[in-house]
C-alpha cells in the first residue's frame, strides 16, 4: 500500500509539475478558448484526471462487475450482450384509435415497447367533458376515459408479448386497473402482464405540478398499489420514481439524481412502515433519468445512481435480494434541451443524449423527436428518433463491451463527486424527517428554481452555449411538417362519453362509486375497489371525484 501512495504522490508532483511548464506553454502559444470549463450543470471539470484524483478508489468494492453489488458498471451481468434496452417511443394523442394506430405503426418498425402519453385532463383526473378539460382534449397525448377507450387504445395488442410504461401519476392506481380489465378480457391473467406505472406523486409536488391529492393520502394510493401488485401482479414496475421531470424543471444533475433517490426512499420508507418486506417489492420499483446532452456528466449520474441505491437498500432497509439491490431504469433524452430554432439540431442533441443513456447502461430509452417542442411529434419525426436507437444498437458497436467507460480517470472521479454531492443533499433531506416533510417546507423546490434561475443567467450571459439560440443563430423559419390535432378530436370522445354512460348498468356504477367511497374512508387497498369500478364502466372522472371528496385536493403553497 506504501507503494501505491508514493506512486500516488509521484503522479500528482508530475501533474503539477506538466501544468506549470507543459500546459503553460502551451496556452501562451494558443490561449484557453473559455475562462471557465464546467459541465451544463456548471460543475468545474478538470483539465486532466489521473489516478491521483481517485486515490481512495478500490475497485471491488467500488466498481465490481456488471450485474454484481455495488452496481456501479451496470444492473444485469451480461448487459447488451445478452439483450439490448428496451426501444420504446412515448406516443399518446388524440383519441384511442388515434393513438391505436401510431403503436402498430412504431411496432412494426422495431419498437419493442409501448409508452402511453396520456392528455392533461386525464393526468389530473378530469373527463373530456368537463369544463376544466375544454380545448385540451387529446391535444398533448390520449384522451382515456374509461376502460372502453383503454379497450380501443389496446386493440391488436397482445398483453403477453409487449409491456407497456404508463405516464400517469395522481391517476396510476385507476388507469393500471383498467390496463389489468383489458388484460382480462384478452384472456391473461394478472399474474402474465408486464410493464411500468410512473405512480411518482413526490416529483409532482416537487417539479411537474400534476398533482391531485395532498401527499400523505397520495402516498396511501401508491403503498396499495405496490401491495397489491406485490401479490396479484408479480410482473408489474410498481413505481418509476422519476428524476426526468425534476431536470426538465431546470435541475442540476446532482439535484436529478439526489432529489430521485430521496423520493425512492421515500416510498421504500413508507411501504415498509405499513408492513411490507423490503425484499418482496423492492425488486419491482424501477427509476426514469433525463438523458441531458452533457455526456460525461449524465454517464456518471447513472453509475452513481446505481451504487447509492444499491447501498441505501443494503445498510438502511437491511434488503438481503440481489433483485432488491438493482436499481434498474427507464431513460428519456431531454426535451429541455431541444430548441424551435434550427429544430433539426435536435436530433444531434437526442443521439448524444441516448449515447450517454446507452453507455450509463439504461434498461429502456426512448428517444425524443426534433419537432417536439412545436407539436406532437409527426410520424416522420418519431422514425427517426427510433432509427437512432436503432443505428446505437445495430451500427455502433457500442453495445459490445459492458461500461466502455469504466475505469477512466475522469469518469470515475466524476462518479465519485456526484455520489459525494447527491448524499449530501439526502443527509439534509433526512434532517428535516424525509422527503414528505422536506416537500412540505418546500426545500427540493427552491433548490431547483435557483439552479434554473442560474443556468438561464448563464445563457443570457452567453457563458453557456445553446446552438441556433445564443450562437450560430440563422435568421428566418425553417419549416418542418408538424402533427395537428383537430378541434373534432373533442367532440367525438365528449359523443364518445355520452354514449357509454347512456348504455352501461347505472345501478352497478352508482354501487361500485360507492363501494370506492367507503373503503377511501376506511383502510382497506383500495386496488380491488378500482378494478370493479373499471369493469362497470365507471369514468376516471367520477372515481376520481369521488376520491376528491374524501382526501380533498392539494393546493401549492406558493413557496419563494
Amino acid at each position: 500500500m506504501a507503494g501505491e501512495k508514493d506512486d500516488l504522490e509521484s503522479i500528482a508532483a508530475r501533474r503539477e509539475e506538466w501544468e506549470e511548464k507543459e500546459c503553460r506553454e502551451s496556452f501562451g502559444r494558443i490561449p484557453a478558448r473559455l475562462p471557465r470549463f464546467s459541465t451544463v450543470s456548471d460543475m468545474e471539470v478538470k483539465a486532466l484526471a489521473t489516478p491521483a484524483d481517485v486515490p481512495n478508489m478500490d475497485y471491488e468494492r467500488d466498481l465490481g462487475f456488471p450485474g454484481c453489488y455495488p452496481y456501479t458498471r451496470g444492473a444485469q451481468a451480461s448487459m447488451y450482450r445478452g439483450r439490448l434496452w428496451t426501444m420504446r417511443q412515448f406516443a399518446g394523442f388524440g383519441t384511442a384509435r388515434d393513438t391505436n394506430g401510431r403503436y402498430k405503426y412504431l411496432l412494426s418498425q422495431g419498437q419493442t415497447g409501448l409508452s402511453v402519453a396520456f392528455h392533461y385532463p386525464t393526468l389530473m383526473g378530469y373527463d373530456s367533458d368537463h369544463p376544466r378539460a375544454r380545448g385540451e382534449v387529446g391535444k398533448c397525448g390520449v384522451a382515456i376515459d374509461s376502460l372502453a377507450d383503454m379497450e380501443v387504445l389496446f386493440d391488436g395488442i397482445p398483453f403477453d408479448k409487449v409491456t407497456t410504461s404508463m405516464t400517469i401519476n395522481g391517476p396510476a392506481a385507476i388507469l393500471l386497473a383498467m390496463y389489468i380489465a383489458v388484460a382480462e378480457k384478452q384472456g391473461i391473467g394478472q399474474d402474465a402482464i408486464g410493464g411500468t406505472i410512473q405512480n411518482d406523486i413526490l416529483k409532482e409536488y416537487i417539479a411537474q405540478k400534476s398533482w391531485i391529492f395532498p401527499p400523505r393520502p397520495s402516498m396511501r394510493l401508491i403503498v396499495d398499489t405496490i401491495a397489491y401488485c406485490t401479490e396479484h401482479v408479480p410482473r408489474w414496475n410498481t413505481i418509476s420514481v422519476s428524476g426526468y421531470h425534476i431536470r426538465e424543471a431546470g435541475s442540476t444533475a446532482v439535484q436529478e439524481l439526489a432529489f430521485t433517490l430521496a423520493d425512492g426512499i421515500g416510498y421504500v420508507q413508507a411501504a415498509a412502515d405499513a408492513g411490507l418486506d423490503v425484499d418482496a417489492f423492492a425488486p419491482r420499483l424501477s427509476f426514469f433519468f433525463n438523458a441531458h446532452v452533457d455526456f460525461f456528466e449524465e454517464v456518471a449520474k447513472y453509475r452513481a445512481a446505481r451504487r447509492i441505491w444499491a447501498r441505501v437498500m443494503k445498510e438502511r432497509f437491511g434488503a438481503k435480494r440481489p433483485d432488491s439491490l438493482r436499481l434498474r431504469f427507464h431513460t428519456q433524452t431531454a426535451g429541455c434541451t431541444l430548441t424551435a430554432q434550427q429544430p433539426m439540431n435536435n436530433v444531434v442533441r437526442t443521439t448524444i443524449e441516448a449515447l450517454a443513456a446507452v453507455m450509463g447502461g439504461t434498461q429502456s430509452l426512448h428517444t425524443n423527436s426534433m419537432d417536439e417542442t412545436l407539436a406532437l411529434p409527426s410520424e416522420q419525426a418519431v422514425t427517426v428518433a427510433l432509427r437512432t436507437q436503432q443505428i446505437i444498437a445495430e451500427e455502433s458497436g457500442v453495445p459490445n463491451t459492458m461500461d466502455p467507460l469504466g475505469g477512466s480517470f475522469f469518469v470515475e472521479w466524476l462518479t465519485g463527486r456526484m455520489e459525494a454531492d447527491a448524499l449530501e443533499y439526502i443527509r439534509k433531506i433526512d434532517d428535516m424527517g424525509g422527503i414528505i416533510p422536506a416537500v412540505e417546507q418546500g426545500y427540493p423546490q427552491r433548490e431547483i428554481a435557483d439552479a434554473a434561475y442560474h443556468y438561464q443567467q448563464q445563457l443570457e450571459k452567453a457563458e453557456k452555449v445553446v446552438v441556433g439560440v445564443n450562437k450560430y443563430v440563422m435568421e428566418g423559419k425553417i419549416d418542418i411538417p408538424i402533427l395537428k390535432i383537430g378541434e373534432e378530436v373533442e367532440a367525438e370522445q365528449r359523443r364518445r362519453l355520452a354514449a357509454l354512460r347512456a348504455g352501461r348498468d347505472g345501478a352497478e356504477a352508482a354501487r361500485c362509486l360507492e363501494a370506492v367511497e367507503r373503503a377511501a374512508r376506511g383502510t382497506e387497498n383500495m386496488m380491488p375497489y378500482f378494478i370493479r369500478a373499471v369493469k362497470a364502466y365507471c369514468t376516471l372522472g367520477e372515481i376520481i371525484g369521488v376520491l376528491r371528496r374524501v382526501f380533498g385536493e392539494y393546493k401549492d403553497p406558493g413557496m419563494f
